[in-house]
């Protein structure tokens, strides 16, 4: 294997910029970030077109890519348990249904990956535009690199703060600066998922957790852990009652950009 092919890079599609980093060893080189202008969700085709050129600057052929995806560009639902499924084809079908609850019909086709979950639990589906991989599938392709993975921001970040938890239920806010998503567990369960159009400021996150806290209260006795994590909150930490702050960024850190600090998430 050549030492090429070991090169790695991590990609983040932010709302409104796309950022680069390559990874050397647990380390990340960030090599910069651009931003573009916020034209709500289909924004994610500028983000390709900004991304190619990202890679056609820093990455050469047989690198490795990781991709984590904003959560402006992502869709998230709780999908019940139910014993009339039993198949992988009926559950993911089922899960399209409970999207389609939710959101209404599909006006374009997305691609779903759901939780892995023992027999009785709910689980977690996420969704991301079939064309927005179908496109980062083909520009990767174009530049000789291995797509190593795609996932949603919520789960690198779920999945790297998730053994600091406390025992017992939570509520785990991932709040970016255009859009919050709310990930509730109840007695090792998931219970529910949201995501909400909501800025990051203090205010904006103090009254959508005081809204969620005053929901839960009313439907559960448990208490709740509240865990906070704001990536884009660089210059000062998020002040929010009652609220535990999970944080990536180093007291050094290199580089002063949201999408290095959420580059840090992937494993």
């Amino acid at each position: 294997m050549s030492l090429l092919s070991r090169d790695r890079f991590v990609a983040v599609l932010g709302a409104s910029g796309v950022g680069l980093g390559q990874r050397r060893g647990s380390e990340t080189l960030w090599l910069g970030s651009v931003g573009f202008i916020d034209e709500g969700f289909h924004a994610w085709a500028v983000a390709l077109e900004t991304l190619d050129r990202l890679l056609g600057e820093h990455a050469s052929a047989g690198a490795q890519l990781s991709v984590v995806v904003s959560g402006h560009f992502s869709r998230f639902c709780l999908v019940p348990w139910s014993e009339q499924i039993s198949s992988p084809g009926e559950l993911l079908g089922f899960a399209q249904l409970c999207f389609e609850d939710l959101y209404g019909a599909p006006t374009q086709p997305w691609s779903m990956v759901l939780s892995a979950e023992p027999a009785g639990y709910d689980r977690i589906a996420a969704a991301l535009p079939q064309d927005l991989l179908d496109r980062l599938r083909t520009l990767v392709s174009g530049r000789g690199l291995k797509l190593r993975s795609v996932q949603p921001y919520l789960m690198a970040a779920f999945n790297h703060f998730d053994k600091s938890f406390d025992g017992g239920d939570f509520l785990f806010v991932v709040a970016e600066p255009v859009r919050s998503v709310l990930l509730l567990a109840r007695e090792g369960r998931w219970a529910s998922v949201r995501s909400v159009g909501c800025g990051d400021s203090d205010a904006a996150l103090t009254a959508l957790i005081g809204r969620e806290r005053q929901l839960q209260a009313s439907s559960s006795e448990r208490p709740l852990n509240l865990y906070l994590h704001a990536p884009a909150r660089l210059d000062s930490q998020p002040d929010v009652p009652g609220v535990q702050l999970r944080t990536l960024e180093e007291d050094r850190a290199p580089v002063r950009d949201g999408l290095y600090v959420m580059s840090r998430a992937v494993a």
